[in-house]
């Protein structure tokens, strides 16, 4: 229990006087060679260049990348390790390395300080990531703000299973599909989350904050 709160305070203490942090999620086992490692490096540098520091799970591939471009740019760059018995090496790309033992006290980090989720091709824990932000947007636990999955074609299964199987049995509501937004154009991705957070908002496909909504998020989590 103390090493669960002295994870929390931590974090705490160490994110409250940074930027606002954009999370990228992703798989630790995209090799440098890979596409997707070179897309999450340019997003990690766009975001730092209009002021967004990147925090990730501070690992290899997808996670390196994102900080990678970040520090690069001479940005924020927040890597939340965790031990794991493989995979999981902190990555040298960081301006603030935290480190965690629960997955669980991990990803309210990743979440609390978040304006924005960016999520790259990944597997189980990557995956794990997406549902449970989803799930807290969903059940309006925390704030509403922008989800993005890069790259239609990795996520297309995923995507239609939502909409062919759990919308349409019922699970979810249709409008559940409007909490995140599939895209495969990266350079929209840091302007339009300003233009989300911007007095002007100009819906670019998510469901719209309410009222109630913002009143919600100014004692989220």
């Amino acid at each position: 229990m103390f090493r669960m709160l002295g994870e929390l305070a931590i974090g705490f203490d160490r994110l409250k006087m940074l930027p606002a942090l954009v999370t990228v999620f992703g798989s630790a086992r995209t090799p440098i060679t890979d596409r997707y490692y070179s897309q999450a490096q340019e997003l990690g540098k766009m975001l730092a260049e209009q002021g967004y520091g990147v925090i990730t799970g501070g690992g290899p591939g997808i996670m390196e990348a994102a900080n990678r471009g970040a520090y690069e740019a001479g940005g924020v760059s927040v890597g939340a390790n965790i031990g794991l018995p493989q995979e999981q090496i902190p990555n040298r790309f960081q301006t603030l390395t935290l480190q965690y033992e629960y997955f669980h006290t991990r990803k309210l980090i990743l979440i609390k300080y978040s304006v924005a989720f960016v999520v790259f091709p990944g597997g189980f824990g990557t995956m794990d990531e997406l549902l449970e932000v989803l799930t807290l947007i969903q059940t309006q636990k925390i704030r509403p703000f922008p989800v993005y999955l890069v790259n239609s074609s990795y996520w297309k299964g995923l995507v239609e299973w939502f909409k062919d199987t759990l919308s349409e049995h019922g699970a979810i509501a249709a409008d559940d599909l409007n909490l995140f937004k599939v895209t495969n154009d990266l350079c929209s991705i840091p302007l339009e989350i300003r233009k989300y957070y911007s007095p002007e908002f100009d819906n670019q496909g998510f469901k719209i904050p309410t009222v109630e909504d913002r009143k919600r998020a100014l004692g989220a989590l």
